[in-house]
């Protein structure tokens, strides 16, 4: 049984990584979040993609169980979220990847596939100069739509969820720990 509704945490949580809401109106918005994590772009990518499970949060899962989350990194793949018995959740579509540099995802992440909106989501590594061991890796998330009470409200929302996201990212990614993040 589903232990939870796959929602995003309307609650707002103070954050320690690069993370900003660039626009917002009532017909949507774009938020950008980064973080730059102690490992090269290869295993930052391999990570991000493969191991989406042991970093993601549960609590922004269908299924209450973020063990349950893939993505299938190639064109028309998925971000999905398997409940068994033949039942699983399309969170957002692949719609463009190149392998260790981008990968993009098309779809309303949570409470936003219920609504009149789409949204491009997209992940970049890129090398750190200073450093042959340092990637920063972006989330740009641009979402537009119809939602009565406008989409400027939910700005912030989603990009506390995106951000605590990428903290847990880097926390598991170099502690190998996600439950390590630093939110403050």
């Amino acid at each position: 049984m589903i232990k939870a509704v796959f929602a995003l945490s309307l609650m707002f949580l103070p954050i320690a990584a690069s993370a900003e809401v660039k626009d917002a109106a009532a017909s949507g918005f774009t938020i950008e979040n980064e973080v730059v994590v102690d490992a090269k772009r290869s295993r930052a990518w391999r990570v991000a993609i493969k191991q989406i499970d042991r970093w993601w949060s549960s609590d922004h899962t269908v299924s209450g169980e973020a063990s349950r989350l893939s993505i299938s990194a190639k064109p028309q793949g998925c971000f999905c979220e398997d409940l068994g018995k033949n039942a699983g959740v399309v969170h957002m579509n692949v719609s463009m990847v190149v392998p260790e540099v981008v990968l993009r995802l098309t779809g309303g992440l949570g409470p936003l596939g219920l609504m009149g909106v789409d949204g491009n989501m997209t992940w970049e590594f890129d090398d750190v100069e200073e450093s042959d061991d340092k990637t920063r890796v972006t989330f740009t998330y641009a979402v537009g739509g119809y939602r009565p009470e406008g989409l400027d409200g939910m700005a912030s929302a989603v990009d506390a969820v995106i951000s605590e996201a990428l903290l847990r990212f880097k926390a598991y990614i170099e502690t190998g720990d996600a439950e390590q993040a630093s939110l403050e």
